[in-house]
């Protein structure tokens, strides 16, 4: 079943005004598609200011897509601040990178993860009182816990709060928006497998946004590689990693440490990813690309399918 699907979702925001008063505006989003299963994970990768964060907020009616839409559970998502759209939302679910921005410091950990029930109208005091102790006991908290206040706990044990105020609603997608990335590598497993243990408990549909392609690979099972706005390859995780098709990609991949020690054919990225609101011609990636052609430089390459379930966006990779 397909939780949420985005189709050719696009987000522009005005910058100003250039020379005679044409308007100027930053493409963050451009044509976006990608879907959400029911139990899977769809995990979203990229550098810094590709537009992973806004894709997010595009997907929980946060942000309003200029053009495309936005389906969850098969009906259009209703326009943000409406009756119908508060519905949504409740089955809809953000996981926060910044713990200590999301958790309001004056409220302890118990009325934290009760505030939402309290929001929605889930249940009455004792209920929300007995929901509140089992959800911590479900990201590995105890009833000592809820006495607590943000600036008591450590940065692992706030990430575990904010993952249980997501979980009070009892939602069916979790948008996880860099949710492990200020955590020590240690923290960060035990936060990655306590989610995909509540992912098969609960049947959790996640969209996983992070600039780590390592974490990305171990908790999805579709990837979508973003660069400058757009999607540049998408498939199965398998496909992507062992198999990349875009430079973009493969460039990416050959950066991950191997278990066995160093990394593989190591494939250099030349320079930083242009302005989104300066794009180049022809195809975004093609001033970094080292097997970029005349062609690259003078039209944008669609995303088309390549076999193997796989997408990509790139002018020198044929069609399957």
């Amino acid at each position: 079943m397909t939780l949420l699907h985005l189709n050719e979702v696009s987000r522009r925001y005005p910058i100003g005004r250039q020379v005679f008063g044409r308007k100027k505006s930053l493409t963050a989003v451009d044509g976006v598609s990608l879907e959400v299963r029911k139990g899977e994970t769809t995990g979203v990768v990229g550098e810094s200011g590709c537009g992973k964060s806004t894709t997010g907020r595009i997907a929980l009616g946060l942000e309003q897509a200029d053009s495309g839409q936005v389906l969850f559970e098969g009906i259009p998502l209703p326009p943000a601040d409406t009756k119908e759209w508060r519905a949504k939302r409740q089955r809809m679910q953000l996981v926060f990178q910044d713990t200590l921005a999301a958790l309001d410091r004056r409220m302890n950990v118990g009325d934290l993860i009760a505030e939402p029930l309290i929001i929605h109208r889930i249940g009455q005091a004792e209920d929300r009182a007995e929901r509140v102790l089992g959800l911590l006991q479900a990201v590995g908290l105890t009833q000592h816990h809820q006495a607590l206040y943000p600036h008591q706990l450590s940065g692992g044990q706030r990430q575990r709060v904010v993952l249980a105020r997501a979980l009070a609603p009892n939602p069916s997608l979790l948008v996880c928006d860099e949710p492990v990335s200020a955590l020590d590598v240690s923290v960060q497993a035990q936060i990655v497998n306590l989610l995909m243990d509540l992912q098969r408990e609960r049947g959790l549909g996640i969209l996983f946004i992070s600039h780590d392609l390592r974490i990305v690979r171990h908790v999805s099972d579709r990837i979508v590689v973003m660069y400058l706005g757009r999607v540049v390859e998408e498939g199965q995780a398998e496909v992507v990693i062992d198999q990349p098709a875009h430079p973009y990609t493969r460039a990416l991949v050959s950066a991950m440490p191997r278990l066995s020690g160093g990394f593989a054919h190591y494939v250099p990225l030349a320079g930083e990813p242009p302005s989104p609101a300066e794009r180049p011609a022809g195809c975004p990636f093609h001033p970094r690309c080292a097997l970029a052609q005349d062609v690259c430089r003078k039209s944008e390459p669609p995303v088309r399918a390549t076999g193997h379930n796989r997408r990509v966006a790139c002018h020198l990779v044929a069609n399957g």
